[in-house]
């Protein structure tokens, strides 16, 4: 079976009007971009897989770099299918670097782990002081269509924040679909229950207590919402959200965005806009 070596490189920085470029890319299949454009708030950049999805022996690699006064929301228009393996594993390596006054948002659309596939994921986020990220890592249980859900092999998300040059967040995620599917039931949720985990930092988070507030009414039926915040004085928090179905995390993470637009007015862009 053929397999892929690719890499995604993007360096966006601010033009004297205020406006967003990409300074550098270079990609390799299995990744490519839609053409990017500035919408007023930040450059959308599609990241598009032109392949059926994450086979057997993939290797990938991405680097998103955004420098002073450059905002960036990284999205993707379809989930990420990661298929069956008869050997080996598939392998994803991601960093995010982020100068101070710079902002990325990053929300792709979910991962969905097919029966019997093996896939993991590296996320290092490298955030100068001052600089701000809006990351969230969503999950699907599989095809939940063809009674296909918790039945991967293998499944590993690992996630290194660092702010300023100290490590602010070391987190993995190491679990059977059978663990993932009895903590899915203690939130009350069903077969097709999805996953989010947020990391968003801003030196605007500090301070008001309004937000936390209404992040944490999101708690409800169908809906499991933990926020915790973030060692030291950056302004970071750690969000987890485990909802009934995706329609149900779509709508949560809507209002997230929306409750937080006021503190983070780059949110303003539609992160499913083409």
């Amino acid at each position: 079976m053929s397999s892929f070596s690719g890499h995604l490189s993007l360096r966006a920085e601010a033009r004297d009007d205020g406006q967003t470029f990409l300074a550098r890319q270079s990609f390799k299949a299995p990744f490519h971009l839609s053409k990017p454009y500035w919408d007023g708030h930040a450059l959308i950049v599609q990241v598009v897989n032109p392949t059926a999805g994450i086979l057997e022996g993939d290797r990938l690699e991405s680097k998103i770099s955004v420098g002073s006064g450059a905002a960036v929301l990284a999205t993707s228009p379809s989930a990420t299918r990661i298929f069956q393996m008869k050997t080996g594993e598939a392998e994803s390596r991601q960093r995010f670097v982020i100068e101070t006054g710079g902002w990325l948002e990053f929300m792709p659309e979910p991962l969905v782990p097919h029966r019997g596939s093996r896939f993991r994921q590296r996320t290092e986020i490298d955030l100068a002081a001052g600089g701000e990220i809006f990351f969230a890592d969503l999950l699907m249980p599989g095809r939940v269509a063809r009674s296909e859900t918790w039945a991967w092999d293998k499944l590993c998300l690992e996630l290194t924040l660092r702010v300023g040059g100290d490590l602010i967040l070391r987190e993995r995620l190491h679990q059977s679909g059978a663990e993932l599917k009895a903590l899915a039931s203690l939130a009350g949720a069903g077969e097709g229950a999805c996953f989010a985990n947020l990391v968003i930092v801003s030196p605007r988070l500090k301070d008001s207590p309004v937000w936390r507030e209404a992040i944490v009414a999101l708690h409800c039926e169908g809906v499991w919402a933990g926020l915790s915040a973030l060692r030291g004085e950056c302004g970071g928090w750690s969000l987890k959200l485990i909802a009934s179905d995706n329609v149900a995390l779509r709508r949560t993470l809507k209002h997230v965005r929306q409750t937080l637009l006021g503190l983070l007015p780059r949110l303003a862009c539609d992160p499913r806009k083409l």
